[in-house]
């Protein structure tokens, strides 16, 4: 699918977040929504799965998330109702834990942890299920690649990225969550990213 993604992101820039979702659910024919748990996904994921309610929630689990993130991902769900299609890594975290553990940045046997724990279940994910929107809870001041980005933006694979907060500050999300009664998570760790600011992989 080929768009003119200036005119769209010009279009779309004073658009609500749900009516940002409203039109690339109009446009899709297989969308997903993916979602690691993270500080402010439970507000993706509402407007979503508003909009679409069978929308495929795709959950990559590393097996490093925090108890407190595998219980907020637990109220989400259910609160939610969210149709979550889960996907792991092919090694348990207990066999890796012995044979390479976590891997520091500078390691360059970081990649094959990244590559295992992150990048092929979501490679997989994205293969069995193959969609051509894809919505996503990036915003612009998160890294220097999300910076460059807009609400609407499209890879080399030709799927269609879909942030409908990308112009929204954690003010503004904090309080959409209290607005919608729903959970922060503020204790989430990613083993592949160490650092706040750096890219996962995932989108870059």
């Amino acid at each position: 699918m080929s768009l003119d993604l200036d005119k769209i992101n010009k279009e779309l820039e004073d658009k609500t977040p749900q009516e940002v979702v409203e039109w690339a659910i109009s446009i899709a024919k297989s969308p997903v929504v993916t979602t690691n748990f993270r500080p402010y996904e439970a507000a993706i994921l509402k407007i979503t799965s508003a909009v679409k309610k069978d929308l495929k929630v795709i959950w990559c689990d590393t097996g490093y998330n925090t108890p407190n993130t595998y219980k907020h991902a637990d109220e989400v769900i259910k609160a939610l109702d969210l149709n979550v299609k889960l996907y792991v890594p092919k090694q348990t975290t207990a066999h890796r834990d012995v044979v390479l553990g976590i891997p520091s940045i500078e390691d360059p046997k970081h990649a094959e942890f990244t590559e295992q724990v992150k990048l092929e279940p979501f490679k997989r994910a994205m293969t069995e299920h193959k969609p051509d929107v894809w919505f996503t809870n990036l915003r612009k001041g998160q890294t220097a690649f999300r910076d460059s980005i807009s609400i609407v933006s499209q890879g080399k694979n030709g799927v269609i990225k879909v942030s409908p907060f990308y112009n929204w500050t954690d003010e503004e999300l904090d309080a959409f969550l209290v607005e919608n009664n729903l959970p922060n998570e503020l204790k989430y760790f990613d083993p592949t990213k160490q650092l706040e600011n750096r890219e996962c992989g995932l989108h870059a």
